[in-house]
């Protein structure tokens, strides 16, 4: 085991695992179709995907995100609030040193302005409720690889150094 961030990860078979996406519906929005139709379109693609049902807070979410180990968190909002909303979750994977958990938000979207806002968090995409799922998929895809890459390195990096704990 090596420390990335403070929390504890495992080289082995750390690319090798299914992509965990959690898909997550925070504040009072009761609208989840789209996110639960997602769920399903991302699972029979090949993906691990847990819901958090409908109402959850930014705890909530990052909380479960940390304790299942995800890769990805997919917010979905069409109630408003997303700047707010991700502004939190963002701040709480800092808190948990868990900058490693991708974030992406979709819905009904704000103006340009905000979407800028919200990716100068570090919300790596945000997708429109027109956006086809292949897309969805193939950008976590992507995406996940790219840092599970970036990871290995980090972990390998740190592992070959003299007196580090491997």
């Amino acid at each position: 085991m090596s420390t990335l961030w403070g929390r504890q990860m495992s080289i082995k078979n750390f690319s090798d695992r299914p992509i965990r996406v959690l898909i997550a519906k925070p504040g009072l929005d009761g609208h989840d179709r789209g996110a639960k139709v997602l769920a399903l379109a991302l699972r029979d693609a090949g993906f691990e995907v847990l819901y958090t049902g409908l109402h959850r807070t930014g705890e909530e979410i990052v909380t479960m995100a940390v304790q299942e180990d995800v890769d990805i968190i997919g917010v979905s909002m069409l109630s408003g609030g997303h700047y707010a909303t991700l502004s939190k979750i963002m701040k709480l994977l800092h808190e948990q040193k868990a900058e490693d958990i991708l974030v992406v938000a979709g819905g009904f979207l704000p103006d340009r302005e905000e979407i800028a806002a919200i990716k100068e968090l570090g919300v790596c995409a945000v997708f429109d409720t027109d956006t086809r799922i292949d897309d969805v998929s193939s950008f976590f895809r992507k995406a996940v690889s790219q840092r599970r890459a970036e990871l290995d390195a980090k972990l390998s990096a740190t592992s070959s150094r003299p007196g580090s704990a491997t």
